[in-house]
């Protein structure tokens, strides 16, 4: 058995148990509490880090997170696993939608975040500090949220560094997902790509679409964490073939460039032309339409559902394979 103590603020969890609740993050102007479970295994291994609940409105990746959370026992453990399944209480309990009430920022666009910065930009220096700091590995679990389709994908970003990519790569492998977009560089500030910089290799998973609350679609993200902590040789192994994989990278994100109303002609998942039309933005004033063209071909993995954009709204994002 490790002798390591797992401990986040004043929660902690002696080798071989499993501890519940919260711990205080100041923002500056408020203090919000971070929930966490942390399991400290029977047996040496890895520390493994799952968040959700970093964006609202993303319901898949947090019911899966807190059902694993419940489930997994610390005598099957090899390790040390944090799991965060509302990493961003103020955008998931006041806002469900992509950024906090707090500030009008999205997070995961800060990270690894500004201690000394607005609340989001101090809470994603919270959650870097006090949760990726000594991690071996990262899962950061999303969704499409509720004015969001999306087709289910993986995604990891490239270092530069051949062993990180190897495992980051590997993470995304592991998880059984049939789509992996990869992105080709490590800039800017989503969590995976902040977390890569730091050299912990880290995937996102993109899970379920329009903030649909699905048991099903939960459970099945549950399983697909087994696969990734059996990879990892945080549970015991099991004879288990990888699935067919096809990687794919972005080469388009198509934006409103007016206000009104959004009629698309493309669900996710859909495979599109450079140039075709793939929706229209609708005046509700004077009827005028703008014709909205795609900047290149691929495939269409996540796109606006909702009525009503504003420029520089997002409608679509496009990759192609690999």
């Amino acid at each position: 058995m490790t002798d390591d103590l797992l401990a986040v603020g004043a929660l902690h969890a002696a080798p071989g148990t499993k501890t519940r609740g919260t711990v205080p993050a100041d923002l500056g102007a408020v203090t919000v509490d971070i929930p966490l479970t942390l399991v400290n295994g029977a047996h040496p291994g890895p520390r493994v880090l799952i968040t959700a609940g970093v964006h609202g409105g993303e319901f898949t990746g947090i019911d899966a997170a807190t059902r694993l959370a419940a489930l997994l026992e610390p005598a099957e453990l090899h390790g040390q696993l944090i799991v965060c399944p509302v990493a961003n209480p103020p955008a998931v309990y006041q806002g469900r939608l992509g950024v906090s009430p707090l500030d009008g920022v999205n997070i995961n666009r800060v990270f690894p975040g500004d201690p000394e910065g607005g609340p989001t930009e101090r809470l994603a220096a919270w959650l870097f500090a006090r949760l990726l700091d000594g991690a071996d590995a990262f899962v950061d679990l999303h969704a499409g949220g509720i004015d969001e389709v999306l087709r289910n994908f993986a995604s990891y970003r490239l270092s530069g560094d051949a062993r990180l990519d190897a495992k980051s790569s590997d993470l995304a492998l592991s998880l059984g997902v049939e789509d992996v977009v990869v992105g080709l560089n490590a800039d800017g500030g989503n969590s995976h790509a902040a977390a890569v910089r730091a050299g912990v290799p880290s995937v996102l998973v993109e899970t379920g679409q329009l903030g649909e609350r699905d048991a099903d679609s939960a459970r099945h993200l549950v399983d697909r964490l087994y696969r990734l902590l059996r990879r990892l040789g945080v549970l015991a192994p099991k004879d288990e073939a990888d699935a067919p994989v096809r990687e794919w990278v972005w080469v388009a994100g198509v934006t409103s460039e007016a206000t009104g109303l959004w009629y698309p002609e493309f669900t996710a998942g859909d495979d599109v032309t450079q140039g075709q039309v793939i929706g229209r933005v609708i005046d509700p004033a004077d009827g005028r339409e703008h014709k909205v063209h795609t900047p290149a071909g691929g495939r269409v993995f996540y796109g606006m559902h909702g009525l009503t954009v504003a420029p520089g709204t997002e409608l679509a994002a496009i990759a192609a394979p690999r």
